[in-house]
């Protein structure tokens, strides 16, 4: 429709070929009807373009400012099927419904008007300025949505700029004319653009019955911030999946894709999951912020004593480094910010991931693709005749990859990765359930690293704190260890949302394989028995660390019950 209206456009000389060219370009990068650009650019005023459409394809040209529509005909359409199209019905005869429109060649918009109220359709065309000020009069979606976003929505559009347009190569009819229905638009623009103001790690678009549901992650824990109209619940999945470059038709499946966007001069990437659930697609969006990335060891919350083991183990020529947790507990951090520091022109670094979550100059990044044959397992034996100093694994997931870390190790490789245990001293017993042997754990593994993130009292409605020592007890903390210090907690301000708190602090347990360990891990010494060696060598557990973090005025009493309570 865009190069034949245009070719038109030009034959009739109301607009030239370079205006052509340079209209068809704003479309491709903002996804724009042709004719909205048209005008957008100031080539065509909408009367005049209303006017040539009129005649050329012989569609009366009519204008709808003043009248009065009935109500009846109105609620033929639905609002989402009004905005989506851009067209407003505004007369019944019968079985024939007269529809008003910008584009009277939209064939699917005539087609799903037609399906959707079981009559014949006489379009007319209408202005883009009577049919925006239409759907706003008669229609409540557009203002439902401004007064979910107005306090700054024009400022959402300046702050934010898309860095990949591969979603506009797509032309699926009606579920991309949902998605690029201007509110819509907006309206997820707006979600991006607040989450990361507010530092929220995640976004979640949840439909349920009649409702639809957006949380952000804060610090952690899930916030309910918005319930858009649930309607949208279809305009507002495409809307994302248009931007990831996802398929848009295909609702039974799960997908995964990513977004690359700039907000507020922040590059940020969006990594996109959509589960069909049994109301509707539910989105996820992981917020991944290049510049909060700590690549400094000293600013991840380290003791003294437990950094010292650590750079220890990481400058060393070979070995198995293993930082272990459950997911959002700031493992990838720690790692990153290892090869940052071990990143030099004098070493070749490979890394095998799922999902690369950032990249990192000097660095070879791979990322897995198990659909083509490429796991951790067949990445890591490429990886060996790379002839790399260091590999760092995603994740061990299974025995396979996990034996050919352990013997990469053994022939003078330095190999990071992370797995899913507790804490420090199980992560043995693991890998040997996972089919390693226990003498090649024992002359691979060189240090084993636990972390937990906990929330950071708010600086500015920080408070000293009265504790209860029945709560202490009950939670296993001595209260004779709190004995002179004071301990803090937030009392709830603008600053923080009211929660107290304002962002996280890792608390770490860092346990190095001494020649001890070594010895008993070769006698398939059980977890506590490795535990207690390790504490009497200086390793503090999970819970020790968090105790420092709350004398320090760190964190809350709360905190460190909720994220240690199970180590």
């Amino acid at each position: 429709m865009a190069i034949k209206l245009g070719d038109m456009l030009v034959r009739a000389r109301l607009i030239t070929q370079e205006q052509l060219d340079r209209a068809l370009e704003e479309q491709e990068t903002t996804g724009m009807r042709f004719g909205s650009c048209l005008i957008k650019l100031g080539y065509v005023r909408d009367e005049i373009l209303a006017q040539f459409l009129s005649s050329q394809f012989k569609v009366p040209s009519v204008d709808i400012s003043d009248d009065r529509i009935d109500s009846a005909v109105l609620s033929l359409i639905p609002p989402e099927m009004a905005h989506r199209y851009e067209v407003v019905p505004v007369k019944r005869e019968g079985k024939v419904l007269t529809l008003a429109m910008t584009n009277p060649t939209d064939l699917y918009a005539i087609e799903d008007v037609k399906f959707h109220t079981g009559m014949e359709v006489t379009p007319v065309v209408v202005t883009e300025t009577a049919i925006r000020d239409a759907l706003a009069k008669h229609y409540e979606t557009s203002r439902e949505l401004e007064t979910i976003a107005a306090p700054e929505q024009e400022a959402v559009q300046a702050e934010l700029e898309f860095l990949e347009a591969e979603e506009e190569e797509e032309d699926i009819a009606q579920l991309e004319a949902a998605g690029r229905s201007a509110p819509v638009l907006k309206l997820v623009n707006f979600l991006i653009v607040d989450a990361v103001k507010r530092r929220a790690s995640d976004i979640h678009i949840e439909p349920y019955e009649r409702i639809l549901r957006v949380r952000f992650r804060l610090d952690g824990l899930l916030e309910e911030v918005m319930t858009p109209p649930y309607r949208l619940r279809g305009a507002i999945a495409s809307r994302v999946k248009i931007m990831a470059a996802l398929d848009i038709s295909e609702r039974r499946i799960p997908q995964d894709g990513r977004i690359k966007v700039r907000v507020r001069d922040k590059l940020i990437d969006l990594r996109v999951s959509v589960v069909p659930t049994l109301f509707g697609e539910k989105i996820v969006m992981r917020i991944l912020d290049q510049s909060s990335l700590m690549l400094d060891m000293t600013d991840l919350s380290f003791e003294e004593d437990s950094l010292r083991r650590f750079l220890r183990a990481i400058e060393q020529p070979l070995g198995v480094v293993l930082v272990t947790g459950p997911t959002g507990s700031g493992k990838s951090t720690t790692l990153y910010s290892a090869l940052s520091r071990l990143n030099t022109a004098e070493v070749h670094i490979l890394t095998v991931e799922d999902p690369i979550e950032y990249n990192l100059k000097g660095i070879n990044q791979v990322q897995v693709n198990e659909e083509i044959g490429l796991t951790f397992a067949s990445a890591l034996r490429a990886f060996l005749r790379q002839s790399p100093n260091i590999i760092m694994v995603g994740e061990i997931r299974d025995s396979e990859t996990a034996e050919i870390a352990v013997r990469a190790a053994l022939t003078g490789h330095l190999v990071l990765s992370t797995i899913h245990t507790n804490d420090a001293p199980s992560t043995v017993n693991r890998l040997i359930d996972m089919g390693v042997e226990p003498f090649l754990v024992a002359a691979s593994v060189s240090l084993i690293q636990a972390q937990r993130l906990v929330r950071k009292i708010c600086k500015e409605c920080k408070q000293p704190a009265t504790l209860e020592p029945k709560l202490l007890k009950e939670a296993g903390i001595d209260p004779g260890e709190l004995e002179g210090h004071t301990v803090y907690r937030g009392a709830g301000c603008p600053h923080c949302n009211n929660t107290g708190y304002r962002g996280r602090i890792a608390v770490f347990e860092v346990m190095a394989l001494t020649p001890e360990i070594r010895s008993l891990i070769l006698e398939r010494a059980s977890t506590s028995t490795i535990t207690q060696v390790a504490k009497e060598q200086g390793m503090k557990t999970l819970r020790e660390d968090a105790l420092i973090k709350l004398k320090k005025g760190v964190t809350t009493v709360e905190e460190v019950i909720s994220e240690t309570a199970s180590i």
